[in-house]
């Protein structure tokens, strides 16, 4: 391998000649062998983003000559266009604060920029990465807007499955609206409900989710951009100070803002820490749905039975014919590594010292991670779950008429006292509910028929409708 010399504030160091890297990458790359991963390609698509906005507006105010700015608008739009991404070989999680990162995209433009002038890679005889590409810039305002764009990108994604599945419990909802079956409370048998009712409960929750998630997002949207190093805007230009925000809404198609305090904007990440709870906090509904999918998919001869998860692979390498909730399985990971990611993010904010935080590398690792497992995840859950479940039509319709739950319906009727000895001579000797209450003559057929029906028991207000019906009539 042919390499260059490139010097830095360290000293000098060879860089292989075709690398549109540099130096200050290429040490980033040996001092931070962490994950085995590289940039995420999110942060990158930003960090063009921002270098494209920066040089724009740089230009504009008269800073930066045209023919040095359309270079770099040059390099950005090439890596904008998914060329170069391997070339953002740093570490996601690095010392410094981001600078690792900050420079690599400073470096990887400038010799793109370079060669559109006709100069030579590590010469940056045309353009510098840090006196042009980096103008008007620090690490600690670049990092942290590019990776808030990212998470906004993530977000985005991760949204339209969110609405996927809500959707898609909706749809099941109104499948499953006449169907009845044992609602339970901690595991034991409670009143009856529809399955219908069951699930628009989780879609109501996913709902709130989203809602949630979308309010979050917000906090995001506010920039730091133009504080430089602290937030006090060293070495910017007044102009460029005003125009750079807007320039990268106008890019991004985000309604950006500039934070109000840029100090504050830049030592400050309780916007990233509200994102991470809503996601955290959407994972923990989802693990609780998938914990009653696993329930009642359960047996499917020896458990709960209620419905009938989708049969997606072999359960075992032993047991002929066993099939497990693998969906819901895989669900509820996710679930728990969102739920510590949200852990290191907390620690992360709640880390930084005095004007600047220097975790954030770690933070936005595991911000997108978060994000993106529960988009595939979520995605799973839909296609190769939720919209395949069927109910156990046979098996909750003999759950309704063998559980003494149904009791309960019976109690404004012919009393607590009463339902409640009809209730245990029904669980010592197995005789039906219905059987015991025609024996003593407590109700009549036509009675007890009524009160049964579901629409009677899984609705408010209908069985005392009944009962001063019935005293009207007497």
């Amino acid at each position: 391998m042919k390499y260059r010399i490139e010097r830095d504030s360290v000293g000098e160091k060879q860089v292989p000649s075709e690398a549109y890297y540099g130096v200050q990458s290429l040490r980033a790359f040996e001092n931070f062998s962490i994950t085995g991963r590289h940039l995420h390609p999110k942060m990158v698509k930003n960090l063009a983003i921002i270098k494209k906005a920066c040089a724009i507006t740089n230009e504009k105010v008269g800073i930066l000559p045209k023919e040095k700015a359309d270079a770099i608008k040059f390099a950005c739009d090439e890596i904008l266009s998914g060329k170069y991404l391997k070339e953002f070989l740093t570490d996601p999680i690095q010392g410094g604060a981001g600078t690792s990162a900050n420079m690599n995209a400073n470096e990887v433009i400038a010799n793109i920029a370079n060669e559109y002038m006709g100069g030579k890679r590590g010469t940056y005889e045309f353009v510098h990465p840090n006196d042009h590409v980096n103008m008007g810039q620090s690490t600690n305002d670049v990092y942290p807007s590019a990776g808030k764009l990212g998470a906004l990108d993530l977000i985005e994604e991760s949204l339209k499955e969110l609405d996927r599945l809500f959707e898609a419990l909706e749809d099941k909802a109104e499948e499953f609206q006449s169907i009845l079956k044992m609602g339970r409370t901690q595991l034991q048998d409670a009143v009856p409900m529809t399955l219908g009712q069951e699930f628009k409960a989780y879609a109501s929750v996913i709902s709130r989710d989203c809602r949630r998630i979308r309010n979050a997002s917000k906090a995001i949207k506010v920039l730091n951009m133009g504080g430089t190093a602290i937030g006090t805007g060293i070495n910017v230009d007044k102009n460029y100070f005003d125009m750079i925000v807007p320039e990268i809404s106008k890019l991004t198609g985000y309604d950006l803002v500039q934070a109000e305090d840029l100090i504050d904007g830049t030592n400050n990440l309780d916007g990233l820490v509200e994102v991470s709870s809503a996601f955290k906090t959407c994972a923990v509904n989802l693990s609780k749905i998938c914990n009653d999918l696993r329930l009642m998919g359960s047996g499917p001869k020896t458990m709960i039975a209620d419905i009938i998860l989708p049969a997606k692979q072999n359960g075992s390498s032993i047991m002929p014919g066993k099939v497990n909730p693998v969906i819901p399985e895989v669900v509820n990971q996710v679930a728990f590594k969102v739920i510590g990611n949200d852990l290191t993010i907390s620690m992360c904010a709640e880390g930084g010292q005095l004007e600047l935080n220097a975790f954030e590398p770690v933070l936005f690792y595991s911000l997108y991670e978060s994000i993106e497992y529960m988009t595939h995840a979520v995605a799973t859950l839909v296609d190769n779950c939720i919209v395949g479940i069927l109910p156990n039509e046979a098996q909750l319709k003999h759950d309704i008429e063998t559980s003494v739950g149904t009791v309960t319906a019976f109690v404004p009727h012919i009393g607590y006292q009463k339902s409640a000895d009809i209730a245990k001579e029904s669980l010592k000797t197995g005789v039906p509910l219905r059987t015991l209450i025609l024996r003593d003559k407590l109700l009549t057929e036509e009675e007890i028929n009524e009160i049964l029906d579901p629409s009677a028991m899984t609705r408010p207000g209908i069985a005392a409708e009944y009962l001063i019906k019935q005293k009207n009539q007497k």
